[in-house]
């Protein structure tokens, strides 16, 4: 028997490849298939099914083209109803992979289709439950992000999520490893752990939501109290794993594809595409492509993308590293931005040699802006973090400006005035700057450094419950 979770820790996931007896499974596969089928093939196996938890809302999964490769058929969970062929499994239904045995156990809740795996080792043990989205380490799935045509509210789908993990999953054995399909990062709920795997005993013991005398109005409360709204693509990716999508293959010959500086102006022009550069934060501040967006492969980029570009076949345009377009175009299609339209060779070097206009984002140090606050010439500041970091420690005066939510929110900004941005280290900041720059903004300065260098400064800070002075 061999488990291995393959864990993608820019979208905090968890695939899983379960093998025996040169038979294969994977669960919840991410949008590029090459992962599974080399270990399959390296090992001599078949991959003969593809289980799916439940119809992600944060990534498009790979089990159409990983299908359409291996032949292997495509499962669910009851409720699930697709524009293409899949098995619908029933409650309780069981399916071999070589010497093993995997259980469907419906676990509505998260979403109605929601659906955790059962495995059986050789002996017939419990020994793993592969727990989509409707048991984390630390956390259950939010209930808020079914499909709307469902009509249900979230309260009515936590309470089915009370039902499902007080009737099927906690009554089974404590030694049984789960096997959740985020971690902390993702937006799938609100108090993930770090940890990607932890018995189900030890949750028993320390997760909130399977407390043993909780109630189900309580659950309820709970789980829903503090949810913000999800990210817009969620509901658009969700969509893309019901009826289905371009094959990987077609976007990344799309995507990949080198543009001469004169080519990507073109482009640009011609398509009205967006372009995004993809470049380390402190190498974008230095210089960047007129009305470009920063959004850092290094950080949480593909999520940031499905935040805050609205259209899913939106044309991009991508300004990379040396070797990170194919990367990027691959990273955009995990979460359904498949427009891509090609890469401008030689990146931003070839750009400014080619002596076209570069534009600047004014950036300062924490000790710098400690000084200018100190002055009295700091009058407006924007926080773009999360409404929860703001509330648990914010600058005296700094208006709260959720990254998240900067499409929205536009209409709060003067172009006449000056802006000091921050965020809790520069990444979020640099993208704001980038887009605020992008929309006739002018007068800005980027705040980069530690959030706790400016709590343990002379710069003073307000929080729910304490305060600095």
């Amino acid at each position: 028997m061999k488990i291995e979770q393959i864990y993608t820790g820019c979208l905090a996931q968890g695939a899983y490849y379960i093998e025996s007896n040169g038979e294969a499974a994977i669960i919840d596969p991410l949008r590029e298939t090459q992962p599974y089928l080399d270990r399959a093939s390296e090992r001599g196996a078949k991959i003969k099914y593809i289980f799916e938890t439940h119809f992600h809302a944060d990534f498009v999964s790979g089990h159409l083209d990983l299908a359409k490769e291996t032949g292997a058929a495509i499962v669910y969970g009851p409720n699930a109803e697709t524009t293409y062929e899949k098995q619908e499994a029933k409650d309780g239904q069981t399916f071999q992979v070589g010497k093993l045995t995997i259980k469907v156990i419906h676990t509505p809740g998260h979403t109605p289709e929601s659906t955790c795996y059962l495995l059986l080792d050789e002996e017939g043990k419990e020994h793993a439950l592969f727990s989509g989205d409707t048991l984390f380490i630390g956390d259950v799935g939010r209930p808020d992000l079914a499909q709307k045509s469902t009509n249900l509210t979230k309260e009515d789908l936590a309470g089915w999520l009370f039902d499902s993990l007080r009737n099927k999953i906690m009554p089974l054995p404590d030694e049984v490893i789960v096997y959740p399909a985020h971690g902390a990062g993702s937006a799938c709920g609100k108090n993930m752990s770090k940890e990607t795997w932890d018995t189900l005993g030890h949750q028993k013991l320390t997760n909130y939501a399977l407390r043993a005398d909780m109630t189900r109005d309580e659950f309820i409360k709970e789980v829903t109290d503090g949810l913000i709204a999800p990210p817009q693509y969620f509901a658009k990716n969700a969509k893309l794993n019901k009826s289905g999508y371009e094959s990987i293959d077609d976007v990344m010959k799309r995507g990949a594809r080198a543009l001469s500086v004169s080519e990507f102006e073109a482009a640009a022009n011609a398509t009205d595409a967006l372009m995004i550069d993809v470049r380390d934060k402190t190498e974008f501040i230095k210089g960047f492509i007129p009305n470009s967006i920063f959004i850092g492969i290094g950080g949480s980029f593909a999520p940031w993308v499905g935040a805050l570009v609205p259209d899913l076949k939106q044309p991009i345009l991508i300004i990379a590293p040396e070797g990170k377009a194919e990367e990027t175009v691959m990273r955009l299609a995990r979460v359904g931005y498949d427009n891509a339209i090609g890469y401008l060779k030689g990146g931003f070097e070839a750009w400014k040699n080619a002596g076209n206009e570069v534009d600047q984002l004014l950036t300062i140090d924490i000790a710098t802006f400690e000084h200018h606050y100190g002055s009295g010439s700091v009058e407006n500041i924007l926080d773009v973090r999360k409404p929860g970091e703001y509330e648990a420690d914010h600058i005296e005066d700094a208006q709260n400006f959720p990254l998240d939510f900067i499409n929205q929110n536009m209409h709060q900004i003067d172009q006449n005035k000056t802006y000091y941005m921050h965020c809790r280290s520069g990444y979020r900041s640099t993208i704001a700057g980038s887009i605020l720059k992008s929309r006739g903004v002018d007068y800005l300065v980027n705040v980069h450094g530690i959030f706790d260098d400016v709590v343990s400064s002379k710069i003073p800070t307000n929080s729910l419950t304490c305060s600095k002075s």
